[in-house]
C-alpha cells in the first residue's frame, strides 16, 4: 500500500504538497499532515515534514481571522447558515474555556494541544469570537503550531521507531 501512495504522490503530487495540503485542512492540520509526511518521506526527512506542516497550517489562519466576520454577517441572513454558525461558535465557545482563563498562553495552549477540535482553524474562530486583535491572535497561533508541530514530530518519530 505505502509503495502505491508513493507512487501517486511522485506522479500526480509531490510528498510536500501533500504534506501542506493535509495539514491546511480542519480537523486534520498538521496533526494529520506530520504522519502523513513520515508515511510519505520517512522519518529522515522530519525537519522537511515539520517545515510543510507548519507552513500549511498556518496558512488558513489569517484568512480565518480576515474573512470569517463578513462571512458570517453576509451567510447569516440564511437560516442554513444561521444554525451553522450557531453550532460553530456554540462548540468553539465551550472549548475555548482555557483561552478566557489564561489569555495569550490559554490561546498558544489551546492551538498546541493534539486534541479533537483544538488546532490553528478553531484557535482562529476563537480569536475572532473573543474579538483578540490579529496581531495578537496571529502570533498566539503561530507558537501553538511550532508547538503542536514538534509535539507530533516526537509522537510519530516515536511511534515509528516502535514500530520498526
Amino acid at each position: 500500500m505505502r509503495e502505491a501512495v508513493q507512487e501517486w504522490a511522485a506522479t500526480h503530487l509531490p510528498p510536500h504538497y501533500a504534506i501542506l495540503i493535509c495539514s491546511m485542512l480542519p480537523i486534520l492540520e498538521l496533526r494529520g499532515g506530520i504522519p502523513l509526511g513520515h508515511y510519505l518521506l520517512g522519518s529522515s526527512q522530519w525537519a522537511a515534514i515539520y517545515f510543510w506542516a507548519a507552513l500549511g497550517n498556518f496558512l488558513p489562519v489569517i484568512p480565518i481571522l480576515k474573512l470569517l466576520g463578513p462571512a458570517e454577517r453576509l451567510l447569516r441572513r440564511w437560516s442554513l447558515f444561521d444554525r451553522f454558525f450557531t453550532w460553530l461558535f456554540a462548540r468553539t465557545e465551550r472549548r475555548a474555556g482555557v483561552i478566557r482563563k489564561y489569555g495569550s498562553l490559554g490561546l498558544i495552549l489551546f492551538v498546541a494541544i493534539p486534541a479533537p477540535m483544538t488546532g490553528a482553524w478553531t484557535g482562529a474562530a476563537a480569536a475572532y469570537l473573543m474579538k483578540l486583535p490579529l496581531k495578537y491572535s496571529v502570533a498566539c497561533i503561530i507558537v501553538g503550531i511550532l508547538i503542536a508541530g514538534g509535539v507530533m514530530t516526537l509522537a510519530s518519530m516515536g511511534v515509528i521507531a516502535l514500530w520498526h
